[in-house]
């Protein structure tokens, strides 16, 4: 296989095979968001406007800034947004949780707790080439209980990088770049959920037909808590394979690597439309951002259809590893 080594977003170097010439991820933009478009069909779209919410729900879980739907390329569509148990979740995505802004306890993710949010902002570029697409994205998390007003308290610079396809599979660099434009440090607090990278599944999968695996052999009984290079979700779809699922790689150089995980157990909600996980680097110890220093975290999504095998996941994270 070849590989050709690329610059990657903020100044981080990866490597990649070199997938399929030819067949090129493109970019489009409409009312709802940004579409990376193969072959005609939508891979995934970054949603830039506001998503509404249903008749009857709280309008403070309406949000943008997250990636819905993300399909297959057999068109398994593989993520949820506002699902009824849990209305502020949003595809993949990654607010904080236990903030400490000024001294204020500040919920980004509890979006109906009116404490804080995370939203797009703007655009800061976007690029096609011979290889991938890529849009890099502001986002803010807002702090709705500051004395003065609505403030900024953490700015996050998120980079989106889709590869070309290699058979019934491709990867997504999912890359955020997050700092504080305040005068004094925000504190990431220690919990189970917050940043890093969440994924809520297709309200199809529940735990009879969906299975999850990590880097070290954990399974859905006993992931929650653990850390890992890599966690498998996968299950049951329309693929002719009957199977497609996603391989969440983290990078070593993320904050502890390997990262802990919250995985939702199998009797959440009698066993349906239960699928959540998450890299959650503060789970077991707070993170102080400084003013005026950049943070980074690297992931890399394999999505797929059909079966992918350990060995297979073991040899993805290694060569996203590599740099």
């Amino acid at each position: 296989m070849i590989f050709k080594r690329l610059f990657c977003l903020m100044f981080l170097t990866i490597t990649l095979p070199v997938l399929v010439f030819g067949q090129e991820i493109h970019l489009s933009e409409s009312q709802r968001g940004i579409d990376f478009v193969f072959e005609g069909k939508v891979l995934l779209t970054y949603q830039t406007a506001i998503a509404d919410v249903p008749e009857g729900v709280d309008s403070k879980f309406r949000k943008s800034g997250f990636i819905h739907p993300l399909a297959s390329l057999s068109g398994q569509e593989l993520t949820r947004i506002q699902p009824p148990d849990h209305y502020h979740h949003y595809g993949i995505w990654g607010p904080w949780t236990r903030t400490l802004v000024e001294g204020r306890e500040v919920d980004f993710w509890n979006l109906g707790e009116g404490q804080g949010r995370v939203d797009f902002d703007h655009l800061i570029s976007k690029k096609e080439h011979a290889e991938y697409a890529e849009i890099i994205v502001r986002q803010n998390h807002v702090d709705l209980l500051a004395p003065k007003g609505a403030q900024v308290a953490i700015e996050e610079d998120l980079g989106i990088r889709v590869w070309n396809t290699q058979g019934n599979r491709y990867a997504v660099d999912y890359t955020t770049q997050i700092s504080t434009p305040l005068s004094s440090p925000v504190v990431l607090d220690a919990y189970r959920y917050g940043g890093g990278i969440g994924f809520r599944a297709t309200a199809r999968w529940g735990t009879a037909n969906s299975h999850i695996l990590t880097s070290e052999g954990k399974d859905r009984k006993s992931a929650d808590g653990s850390f890992a290079k890599w966690v498998m979700v996968y299950g049951e779809s329309d693929d002719p394979s009957g199977q497609s699922g996603i391989l969440f790689l983290s990078h070593p150089k993320n904050r502890a690597h390997p990262e802990p995980m919250r995985v939702w157990p199998e009797d959440f909600y009698d066993g349906k439309e239960n699928v959540f996980i998450e890299f959650c680097p503060i789970r077991h110890k707070a993170w102080e951002i400084l003013p005026g220093k950049s943070n980074v975290l690297k992931y890399r999504m394999i999505v797929f259809d059909g079966n992918l095998s350990p060995e297979e996941a073991e040899d993805f994270w290694n060569e996203f590893a590599r740099y």
